[in-house]
């Protein structure tokens, strides 16, 4: 699982490892119902970077904070919840692009935040779904995005991560190389994708700041358990 990253924002880094135009913004680590990036196939069949918010928010939700539980998607049960089968049927997928993302860890004894990325300052691009949701309150329209995850039991990093009795999980690392196919393959080919990151991935210690001020990526802190699981 992850509740926090930090999202690549630099236009040149977004134009030289994913390919998509761009403007320059703040470094931000975002946090569910923040704004961040995400790239999608445009309607002429190209990658386009969008701005949405962490946390998909479904078409029945009756406000951004909905998008608090929703900002990791099971691989497992994206096509059949209800907060996630939409976007799943209509094919919107996306690439999430992210220096690096944030895990817990409990070998202290206490849980420490720790930054997991790639190797060479490479960003990496996880595979999402995204969703536009229109507030019923003033009629506007706010694209949102999840993360899919899948069992990463046994990994040799993520296992290390989260509670000793929790699942073990990681979100989907595409390679480079396939964030075409993702976008454009089919429904029935997309699980195919879904599989741990075996590649490297560097670690080190990285704790949450006491009282960090928070930019406009970074939404409020998300539970730690989703209390009504049958929607996510």
């Amino acid at each position: 699982m992850c509740s926090n990253y930090e999202a690549v924002t630099r236009a040149d880094r977004m134009l030289a490892f994913f390919g998509v135009v761009r403007d320059d913004s703040p470094s931000i680590i975002t946090f569910p119902t923040g704004l961040a990036p995400f790239i999608r196939l445009s309607e002429r069949g190209s990658r386009q970077a969008m701005e949405g918010h962490f946390g998909l928010v479904p078409h029945f939700a009756k406000e951004l904070s909905f998008g608090r539980r929703t900002y990791n998607a099971r691989s497992e049960t994206v096509a059949s919840l209800p907060s996630f089968r939409d976007a799943w049927r209509r094919g919107q997928r996306c690439v999430i692009p992210a220096e690096a993302i944030f895990e817990p860890s409990y070998e202290t004894g206490k849980a420490v935040r720790w930054r997991i990325h790639l190797p060479g300052m490479v960003p990496m691009g996880i595979a999402g779904i995204w969703t536009s949701w229109r507030d019923p309150a003033d009629g506007l329209e706010h694209f949102s995005f999840a993360m899919l995850t899948v069992n990463a039991q046994g990994h040799p990093v993520m296992q290390r991560f989260h509670r000793v009795d929790d699942e073990k999980r990681m979100v989907v690392i595409l390679d480079p190389d396939h964030y075409d196919d993702w976008l454009t393959c089919a429904n029935e080919e997309a699980p195919g994708y879904f599989k741990p990151w075996m590649g490297t991935l560097e670690t080190e210690a990285a704790p949450m700041p006491p009282r960090a001020q928070r930019s406009r990526g970074d939404g409020p802190p998300p539970p730690e358990r989703p209390r009504q699981p049958g929607l996510f």
